[in-house]
């Protein structure tokens, strides 16, 4: 389920431009009331939302084996955000197989690097930058009844992932895409000091069909 676009909102549109352009280095374009993120091979637009409240949640995959790399480039321009017993790097369930660090992105956003070991191992020069960002991994999306979503989406033909949904965090897609859905009110791992944004939100991706997540809240068909 490869993302292909993400509109999302965001109280401060030039800080938000700033900092994954001159911050993280990605490709950015301003286009009116919104700006669009080149996050490898997927285009996140933000648009100006001033009534926005809660932070989105964004995951980029980087390519198997770059893990290193890819936490040293990130610490070099932002802080990493510890957990509870103080560490920065987490490993996922075992059924997700993966690994990530998590940290501060504009408007509060709670932004997260994620290597997925069963995607293959890529070749990779040393160091790394923004242009290896393969794509965006997940989306978190706030909805009304998880569980509802969950059976909705795999209606649809979006399969649940990893763990057996649960009503406080539950994730449908495969190991190239990923929604993140939990209720309102559940707080964004690892620093459970921000909720999930309440702000329309539109993810265009490799989907049979249109599904309303929650009002405003939408998982579209793109190109294949």
């Amino acid at each position: 389920m490869h993302i292909h676009h993400v509109t999302i909102g965001t109280r401060d549109l030039d800080t938000t431009e700033s900092t994954y352009r001159d911050t993280f280095g990605f490709a950015t374009t301003r286009e009116d009331e919104r700006v669009l993120v080149r996050m490898g091979a997927t285009t996140v637009a933000f648009l100006t939302e001033p009534t926005l409240s809660g932070a989105h949640h964004l995951a980029w995959t980087i390519p198997t084996g770059s893990f290193d790399a890819a936490v040293d480039w990130v610490s070099e321009r932002v802080p990493l955000l510890r957990g509870e017993s103080g560490l920065t790097v987490f490993e996922a369930p075992a059924a997700w197989n993966a690994r990530s660090v998590y940290f501060d992105g504009p408007d509060g956003q709670l932004l997260e690097l994620i290597e997925r070991r069963a995607l293959p191992t890529s070749p990779h020069r040393s160091g790394f930058s923004a242009h290896d960002i393969v794509r965006v991994s997940e989306v978190g999306v706030a909805v009304p009844d998880v569980l509802a979503t969950v059976a909705a989406c795999a209606a649809a033909g979006v399969a649940s992932y990893g763990n057996a949904p649960d009503p406080g965090f539950s994730a449908v897609g495969d190991v190239d895409g990923l929604l993140v859905l939990v209720p309102a009110e559940r707080r964004w791992f690892p620093v459970h000091d921000r909720e999930p944004a309440n702000g329309a939100t539109t993810i265009v991706a490799d989907v049979p069909r249109a599904i309303e997540l929650a009002p405003g809240r939408v998982l579209v068909p793109g190109p294949r």
